[in-house]
């Protein structure tokens, strides 16, 4: 087998030593005309037969539609270059997107202006566009030399690549090594021939009788590589092939096929090697552009293409015989040579259709620096940046840095490329920036932007413990030199050190308050995050009693319609800390609220990923775990789809109120290990007050004290451990720890001081009454039953009727207890808290009431996805609303749904309403 044969050779017969290939190939068209979707990654090292097997792939798929790309090295730069290849064709389709992916799409593809978009909803557009392409006949999508696809390219494919399931699409990537985009794709690595097919292989392309042990040397050194036996030997005589080979195991096996096409190279004229050039230096195939350029350099190409030696085919597009031989042709050319294609390139591409390209052709023609070039490099990228292609500005601007030669221009440059670098998630070429820049002369501006530069990509890399000091130190710096980014690099530094938590290093929260507090006063006042990054730091350098003022201001204000949707995005999650903090629980849920609906309809995903996590706790303090379980599940969703570092806090709370103890333990367990190895001491502080509620509602009150107080002693100033104090408190009781009751009542008291709220007072009466006795005890249950019960938090009122149920019976006021007990059973029945509620009923049985043991009916059940998409069916979303919320094509949301119809007995989704009550968590089948 070859990679390249005539094109009216390209069959199964002319492949050798491939059946087990072909059959995965046929296997892959035939579920995608079966309506299946299908990945794949064609591994192995160059020459090895990938694009003989593509080429076999689409003439096998003559009844499917085929795109195809193919990646360039010297355009991996250029932002969705190559996804532009595959998307090209199917552009009348982006009408039908829903319309913020539509919007992304144009912008992308420069067909609109705009901001740049979140690059997964940019890969969600392109799910639905192959989806709507795919509507009325099967869709192939063909990537060869995907090792050198642009990064912006690469991620997308990647994404789509890992969301298709239901609908009739193969996505095949021919790749030599795989990125590590592509390293969650299914892959199928192609080894050499075998003995025999690589001799008959050998045979066919050596015209003379070869010795026996010279062919079995050149099989065994190139390892059956089906270009290497066909390339290597050719113009080479018997004599040559006996002694040749023998040197040629030092080099890699890509490099001595590039020396066989660089023997053919050599032979060729001059003008003939010159055109080879411009061909491999024009990425684009264009050969109304070549012959331009070609034209500058007084070459007549239809006098000199016939003299290639089939190295070269100008048709509708410029293709060389094999990657190999461009990269051959390229490297083998003098500076000078290179440096002369390139600048006829640039002379030739038009600066009003393609500025960029032509920006990339004089970088590269420049023998040194060039401030006017820079410039225009300067201007690509930001024609990038505005496009969503982040790698790519940064790569536009690391080229101005080389030719750039003032010193001050060039550390802006290097600073600019390595923002614009972390910005696309590429954190080393980031860091290497940072390094350049560092050499200076920096200003103190450029040392303070290079500071925070270094902590922002350590914050983004992750969200541990080493960042949180390096943002302290960006933010001191820039105090003198920009006091409003400084007061935003506090705020961000707060929120790095908050998820550290207790495992924070250089800069904990206390560090982070007292520096904030400590800093010049605020360029804005009443702008809602400095209002919150006051309030916080108060809540710890002086106290909640003086923070609680500020911090009620700051929620409001998150909450209020004059606030930007930037600030929202970056620190909207952190306002309901401070409603929580205030005891607030109506402005934190309209906080969250607001946050995942902006992040949603932005497409700004790293914010949804954390914003949908808080939303899912307020969703779980309100008893609704049906929600908070979608919400969960979305984060979840956009977790894996992202790879965002956001530990599961909304799954945590949702878990621990549940109170099933297999899947809580094992989620509580992973977490602690995880988060303790990745420096988020908040996520394991969770974890531990979640078990402690586990235990609770199971009635192991020893293991729940235990997780309480490691929780509760945990950053006593954060709300979290307030709420650990609550499990700590009743745990201690049941054991008859007084000690530390009293001192977890302590904590209650003083926190819940601040605030002359219902949820406030409701939960320092019902913390009280468990320390007290008779008519004080009754009094206080009474009052934080009323408080409670005039909130939205019901399982703090199903907990405070169970409590005062429990002390009734203790009481011998059976019938009174009877009364509470069943109030707090039916309550946490409905709201889905297992182990509570089975709490309540032995205690009612305790009464001598008889109470039936729940019991879930046989039946089908939905996945964590199908339970999703069915709730947000029956709440009215369309396909394409759903697909859109769980990264989804509406095909696949329609194949999901089909499923659940049919585990739970429906014909449609009306009926989904019936079956699929708003306040119940669980199924019932009609």
């Amino acid at each position: 087998m070859h990679n390249r044969l005539p094109r009216e050779g390209r069959r199964k017969d002319n492949l050798r030593g491939r059946a087990a290939e072909f059959a995965s190939l046929d296997g892959l068209v035939e579920a995608v005309r079966r309506g299946e979707s299908q990945s794949l990654v064609l591994r192995g090292e160059a020459g090895i037969g990938k694009t003989a097997l593509l080429e076999y792939l689409i003439e096998s798929a003559s009844d499917v539609t085929v795109a195809r790309a193919v990646g360039v090295e010297s355009e991996m730069e250029l932002a969705f270059a190559s996804l532009h290849q595959l998307c090209a064709p199917m552009l009348d389709h982006v009408e039908r997107l829903p319309d913020p992916q539509r919007e992304a799409l144009e912008i992308v593809f420069g067909l609109s202006a705009g901001a740049a978009p979140d690059r997964f909803l940019v890969g969600l557009a392109v799910l639905t566009l192959f989806s709507e392409q795919a509507e009325k006949r099967p869709l192939l999508c063909v990537v060869d030399d995907a090792q050198w696809l642009d990064q912006a390219s690469a991620l997308t494919l990647a994404f789509v690549a890992r969301r298709l399931l239901a609908e009739p699409i193969g996505i095949v990537f021919a790749v030599r090594e795989p990125s590590e985009e592509l390293q969650h794709v299914p892959e199928l690595e192609l080894g050499g021939l075998r003995d025999a097919d690589a001799r008959a292989l050998l045979d066919s392309a050596v015209a003379f009788m070869l010795d026996e042990r010279v062919r079995d040397r050149i099989i065994a050194e190139t390892r059956g590589n089906p270009l290497a036996l066909l390339e290597l030997p050719r113009g080479l005589n018997a004599t040559e092939l006996a002694g040749g080979f023998g040197v040629l195991g030092v080099h890699a096996l890509s490099g001595r096929i590039e020396e066989s096409y660089l023997r053919r190279l050599s032979a060729l004229p001059e003008d003939v090697r010159l055109l080879l050039l411009l061909a491999a230096a024009e990425p684009i195939g264009d050969p109304l552009l070549l012959m331009r350029a070609s034209g500058r350099l007084e070459i007549e190409v239809s006098a000199v293409e016939g003299a290639t030696d089939g190295l070269l085919e100008i048709g509708e597009r410029v293709t060389f015989r094999h990657p190999l031989v461009r990269s051959a042709v390229y490297r083998a050319a003098a500076t000078p040579e290179r440096r002369a294609a390139h600048l006829a390139l640039a002379e030739a591409t038009d600066w009003n259709v393609d500025p960029d390209r032509r920006a990339w052709h004089l970088a590269a023609a420049a023998p040194g620096p060039d401030e006017d070039i820079a410039l225009e490099l300067e201007l690509s990228a930001g024609r990038a940046q505005a496009r969503g292609g982040l790698a790519a500005a940064a790569a536009f601007l690391q080229r101005a840095v080389a030719l750039t030669g003032n010193s001050a221009r060039r550390v802006d440059r290097a600073l600019a490329a390595a923002e614009a670098s972390l910005a696309a998630g590429v954190f080393e070429v980031a860091l290497g920036l940072l390094s350049t820049a560092e050499v200076g002369p920096l200003d103190e501006l450029q040392r303070a932007r290079l500071d925070l530069l270094r902590a922002e990509a350590a914050y983004a890399e992750s969200r541990g413990a080493a960042a949180a000091g390096l943002l302290l130190r960006a933010a001191k710096t820039l105090e003198p030199l920009d006091p409003q980014l400084a007061r935003e690099t506090y705020l961000d530094a707060w929120s790095s050190a908050l998820f550290a938590g207790q495992l924070a290093g250089s800069a904990s929260l206390l560090d982070v308050s007292y520096a904030a507090m400590g800093a010049g006063p605020p360029v804005e006042r009443s702008r809602p995050s400095e209002l919150l990054l006051r309030g916080l730091s108060l809540a710890f350098t002086e106290g909640r009693p003086a923070a609680a003022p500020v911090l009620g201001q700051a929620a409001k204000a998150f909450a209020a319609n004059e606030i930007s949707t930037e600030e929202v995005l970056r620190w909207g999650w952190l306002a309901p800390v401070a409603a929580v903090m205030t005891w607030d629980y109506d402005t934190c849920l309209a906080v969250a609220a607001r946050g995942v609906r902006l992040a949603r309809g932005a497409g700004a995903l790293t914010s949804l990923a954390v914003s949908v996590n808080v939303m899912a706790q307020a969703a779980v303090l309100g008893g609704e775990l049906g929600t908070a379980a979608r919400l969960v599940a979305e984060a979840d969703t956009v977790t894996e789809a992202t790879g965002a570092r956001v530990a599961p806090y909304g799954g945590l709370v949702l878990a621990g109120f549940q109170g099933l103890e297999a899947p809580a333990s094992a989620l509580i367990d992973a977490t602690i290990e995880h988060y303790t190895a990745a420096g988020q001491g908040t996520a394991v502080q969770y974890a531990r007050w979640a078990r402690s509620v586990l235990f609770n509602g199971l009635g192991r009150y020893g293991e729940a004290l235990v997780a309480a107080q490691e929780a509760s002693d945990d950053t006593p100033e954060l709300f979290v451990s307030v709420w650990a104090a609550l499990e700590m408190l009743e745990a201690a009781v049941r054991c008859d720890e007084r000690g530390l009751a009293e001192e977890a009542l302590a904590r209650i008291g003083q926190a819940t001081a601040v605030a002359s709220t219902d949820w406030a007072l409701g939960i320092q009466a019902r913390s009280r009454a468990l320390l007290s006795d008779g008519d004080a005890a009754e009094f206080l249950y009474r009052e934080a039953v009323e408080r409670l019960g005039r909130t939205e938090l019901r399982p703090e009122l199903a907990r405070a009727h169970l409590l005062y149920g429990e002390w009734l019976r203790r009481e011998n006021r059976r019938v009174d207890a009877r009364e509470q007990l069943r109030a707090a059973h039916d309550l946490f029945v409905a709201i889905g808290m297992e182990a509570f509620a089975e709490r309540a009923r032995g205690e009612l049985q305790a009464t001598g009431e008889k109470v039936r043991k729940r019991t879930v009916e046989s039946r089908d059940e939905l996945t964590p996805q199908e339970r999703q998409i069915a709730r947000l069916a029956r709440d009215g979303l369309s396909n394409p609303e759903i697909g859109a919320r769980l990264f989804l094509s509406p095909r696949t949301v329609e194949w999901h749904l089909h499923k659940v119809f049919s585990k739970l007995g429906i014909r449609s989704r009306k009926e989904l309403g019936k079956v699929l009550p708003a306040s119940d968590p669980e199924f019932v089948p009609v």
